[in-house]
């Protein structure tokens, strides 16, 4: 459903994330692990469209069509969502309107209402998207909007940061929602990619796969409880290796 080749992405001239492939069927989760400043936010933002991400090399295919020189409004209409980790506070638009913008055609007050209740946001739909939101309420906020769009693949950028204890069950639950978690994986039609650098939000929410971003490289892909468990015990210093030898050898 998503496959990314040979990826390299400037921001403002600086080359970020370099020769990234990665590729994540119909139904499967996938977690990028990594430390602060390898690209993660980079890669998202790029396969999500932003212009100020940009792609001096390779091709991101979605649903078999190359999308890479596509503006991001139309990769939204193609069925692509993300959440961010700090989305902005909008003044002056109330967050009932943003949730009727993203269900469109389907938009009518019962509908709203049921997914404000879903994601416990029912007191808050008068409100400015996110002005005075806690860290829980701007995330079940993202995800409220995310289920109103009901987008093929998400993009999730550290779904359990600034999130207490009480909501990240409740995040959980709403992503799972998202990703068609509740039907067998031979029946979902939704796929995500999600970045987590506590790996909290997999108690929550089961991934396929994990993988590892190192100076703006993928190092390695496999069991993401195996590969968290490996960082915790030795750090990203032997990820790290990964790297080194696949650079060396190349």
């Amino acid at each position: 459903m998503l496959e990314i080749r040979q990826l390299t992405v400037t921001v403002e001239g600086r080359k970020i994330i370099q020769d990234i492939n990665l590729n994540i069927g119909t139904g499967e989760a996938h977690v990028l692990f990594g430390p602060n400043g390898s690209g993660k936010t980079t890669l998202l933002m790029a396969i999500m469209g932003f212009p100020k991400y940009r792609v001096t090399q390779g091709n991101i295919i979605f649903n078999g069509r190359d999308i890479t020189s596509l503006p991001l409004d139309e990769r939204a209409r193609l069925g692509i969502g993300m959440s961010f980790q700090r989305p902005p506070v909008v003044r002056g638009v109330k967050t009932s309107d943003m949730i009727g913008a993203s269900l469109g055609d389907r938009e009518d007050k019962l509908t709203i209402d049921r997914l404000a209740e879903r994601a416990n946001m029912t007191e808050l739909l008068d409100r400015e998207i996110n002005y005075g939101f806690s860290g829980g309420e701007i995330k079940r906020s993202e995800l409220m909007q995310l289920l109103a769009q009901k987008p093929e693949f998400t993009l999730l950028d550290e779904p359990e940061s600034g999130v207490d204890l009480v909501n990240i069950a409740l995040i959980g639950e709403l992503i799972n929602e998202l990703l068609d978690k509740s039907c067998p994986i031979v029946n979902r039609k939704c796929m995500g990619l999600i970045i987590t650098h506590t790996g909290h939000i997999m108690d929550y929410v089961n991934a396929r796969t994990g993988h590892v971003m190192i100076d703006g490289r993928i190092s390695c892909g496999g069991d993401p409880r195996e590969i968290l468990a490996t960082i915790k015990k030795q750090g990203y210093e032997e990820c790290a290796k990964c790297v080194l030898g696949r650079t060396t050898s190349a």
